[in-house]
């Protein structure tokens, strides 16, 4: 049983999340969440804590930003695009329920004190920025160490926000180059 409940976006998504591990779950119905359903998550994230877990899609990062701001103490659980991705729709409930724990696992915390352990050049000094190979390295390292896929400048974001350390960066640069 997970301790946190875990937001998603739709009915779907709960089913899913429900076959792969016992937690309790609250949609947001998408975007424009309702007013009781704000007061549901946040009452959930004052008493138990509360696990962002949204489609790897636009969409989705608008609403897990959206709910980032309103709770400040919340975990925040990615899921790769290739793993949310059935017949070309993406949404957590195309994953597997082994592919869904792996993310649940690796839920990480944005921290609340500013940190700048991470900038573009180690970026660039690890093939992650400013070459032709720099998407698929973000994309393999952001699975590696569970805070998703995006562009340069929100990994850099990412990295420092979710607490990753310069020792978990390298262990993750090193196993995407010996392709584990």
């Amino acid at each position: 049983m997970i301790k946190e409940i875990i937001v998603v976006e739709g009915r779907d998504d709960i089913s899913a999340v429900k076959r792969a591990v016992e937690a309790e779950i609250i949609a947001t119905s998408g975007y424009h969440i309702s007013k009781s359903t704000i007061e549901r998550i946040r009452k959930a994230s004052e008493t138990r804590g509360i696990i962002i877990f949204t489609d790897p899609d636009r969409a989705g990062e608008l609403i897990r930003d959206r709910l980032s701001k309103l709770f400040k103490d919340s975990k925040h659980a990615f899921l790769p695009v290739d793993q949310a991705t059935k017949d070309g729709d993406i949404g957590i409930e195309n994953a597997s329920p082994e592919d869904i724990v792996e993310a649940l696992k690796k839920a990480r915390a944005e921290t609340t004190e500013a940190r700048n352990e991470f900038g573009k050049e180690d970026l660039v000094a690890n093939g992650l920025s400013g070459f032709p190979d720099s998407s698929l390295r973000r994309e393999k390292l952001g699975r590696v160490l569970g805070i998703g896929y995006c562009n340069g400048k929100q990994f850099i974001k990412r990295l420092n926000n979710y607490g990753v350390t310069m020792e978990e960066f390298r262990e993750g640069i090193e196993k995407i180059e010996d392709g584990r």
